[in-house]
C-alpha cells in the first residue's frame, strides 16, 4: 500500500488545536510543545485538499467531479426507471447512516428506486446471504462495501454476470476488474485520515510518550490504510512517540472489544500518553476504559466523526482530534457513478475524497460538512457549555 500523493480538490482546512498539560492519579503529564504544534500544523496544511491513498489495485485517485452528470444525462437516467439495492457491511452508526441517506437522496433525484437496504453485521456469510436475497428483487444497481474481499467475491461476481452494475465503497472483491465486473470504487482518503490523526495526537502529546494502538484485525483495505497512515507518520515524524501496545479487534462488538483492549493497556502501562483507535466506535470503547480508570489525561485520536466522539471532542474530554470522512458526499458520488454507467459515462476505477481534520475548535462546522445538516442539539450544547 504505497504512500503517494494525488492532488484532489478537497474539503480540508487545517484547524488550530490548543492543548494544555494535565495530570491524573496514576497517569502522566502531557504538555503541549510549540515546536511540535507548529510541525503538526504545517503537515496538516500540506495534506489539505489532497488524497494520499491509492486504490485497492494501486489505482490513482480521481476526484468526485469525475462522476458528475449533465442535466441531459440525469433525464436519461430518470427515463430508465432503474432499481438499486444498498448492501452494507454493517449499519446503525453515523457513517453508515450518512452513506444510506446520501444514496437515497441522490437516487431519488435520479428517479432510481431503492428496493433494499441490508446490514451484514460485519459477517461475510450474512452478506453473501443478503446479496442472494437482494438479487431476487432484480436490481439494476448494487452499491456495497464488502465485509471480506475473498469470502464475498463469488456472490458479487454472480451479480455482475446477471448484468447488475456494481459500485463499491472503499474496497473491491478479489478477482473482480473495474470496467468489466464493476463500475468503480469510491472511498475516503483512509491513508490520509490516518496521517491526520497521527499529527493531531502528536500535537496533543507534545510529540512524545507511550502510545497504544487498537486496529481492525481483518482483511479490510480501508482500515489497513488508516493503520498504515498513522503508524508510518509516527515512525517518520515523531520518533519520541513509542508504540508500546498494538492490539487488533475483530468485532462485531467493536466498542466492547476496544474497551477490553484499552483496559489491558492502561493496566499494563499506567504512564500511557495516548491511544489511537481505528474508527469512532472502537474509540467509544477507549473512552469508556479511560473514564473507568480515572485517566482524564489520556489523549485519544481516531477517524470518523461519530456523535459520541464528537461530543467528547466538543467537551475537551479525552478525544483530541480525528480525521473525518465525508460519507454523504461519497454516497452521492457512488450514485452518480452507478447511474452514469447506464448513459455512456466512462467511470474511473477509483475515486477518493480527501479527509477533514476535526478538532475542538471546528467540530460544529465539520459536522455540517460531513453530514450536510446541523449538528444534533446534544453536540451543540456540548460546545456551548
Amino acid at each position: 500500500m504505497p504512500r503517494t500523493t494525488t492532488s484532489v480538490a478537497g474539503l480540508l482546512t487545517a484547524a488550530a488545536l490548543v492543548l494544555t498539560g494535565c495530570t491524573s492519579a496514576g497517569g502522566t503529564t502531557s504538555q503541549a510543545d510549540p515546536a511540535v504544534a507548529a510541525k503538526a500544523d504545517e503537515a496538516l496544511a500540506a495534506v489539505a485538499g489532497t488524497v494520499l491513498s491509492k486504490g485497492p489495485h494501486g489505482e490513482d485517485a480521481a476526484p468526485a467531479s469525475a462522476a458528475d452528470l449533465t442535466d441531459a444525462q440525469v433525464q436519461q437516467v430518470r427515463d430508465l426507471h432503474l432499481k438499486a439495492a444498498i448492501v452494507m457491511h454493517y449499519g446503525g452508526n453515523d457513517w453508515a447512516n450518512a452513506q444510506i441517506a446520501g444514496l437515497r437522496q441522490r437516487f431519488a433525484e435520479l428517479g432510481v428506486e431503492v428496493v433494499a437496504v441490508t446490514d451484514a453485521n460485519f459477517k461475510p456469510d450474512k452478506q453473501v446471504s443478503d446479496l442472494e436475497t437482494v438479487l431476487t428483487k432484480d436490481p439494476d444497481i448494487i452499491v456495497s462495501i464488502p465485509t471480506d474481499p475473498v469470502a464475498t467475491a463469488a456472490q458479487y461476481e454472480k451479480a455482475a454476470r446477471a448484468g447488475v452494475k456494481l459500485v463499491f465503497m472503499d474496497n473491491a472483491p478479489q478477482g473482480l476488474t473495474a470496467g468489466e465486473d464493476y463500475v468503480s470504487v469510491v472511498s475516503a482518503d483512509n491513508l490520509g485520515n490516518g496521517v491526520i490523526s497521527a499529527h493531531l495526537l502528536a500535537k496533543a502529546t507534545g510529540g512524545k510518550g507511550k502510545i497504544g494502538i487498537i486496529h481492525h484485525e481483518a482483511d479490510f483495505f480501508a482500515t489497513q490504510q488508516r493503520y498504515k497512515g498513522f503508524t508510518d507518520t509516527l515512525a517518520q515524524d515523531y520518533p519520541d512517540m513509542e508504540v508500546v501496545e498494538d492490539q487488533g479487534i475483530a468485532g462485531p462488538d467493536f466498542a466492547g472489544d476496544a474497551q477490553g483492549a484499552a483496559n489491558a493497556m492502561l493496566a499494563k502501562h499506567p504512564d500511557l500518553a495516548g491511544i489511537w483507535a481505528v474508527w469512532d466506535v472502537p474509540a467509544e470503547g477507549v473512552l469508556a476504559a479511560a473514564r473507568a480508570s480515572g485517566r482524564s489525561d489520556l489523549k485519544i485520536a481516531t477517524q470518523d466523526l461519530g456523535t459520541n466522539v464528537a461530543i467528547a471532542l466538543a467537551e475537551d474530554d479525552l478525544v483530541v482530534g480525528l480525521g473525518a470522512q465525508v460519507p454523504f458526499d461519497q454516497a452521492v458520488t457512488e450514485a452518480n457513478l452507478a447511474a452514469g454507467s447506464f448513459v455512456g459515462q466512462q467511470a474511473p476505477p477509483y475515486v477518493a475524497l480527501s479527509g477533514l481534520p476535526v478538532t475542538h475548535e471546528n467540530v460544529l462546522d465539520a459536522w455540517k460538512k460531513v453530514y450536510h445538516q446541523d449538528a444534533p442539539r446534544e453536540l451543540q450544547d456540548s460546545v456551548e457549555d
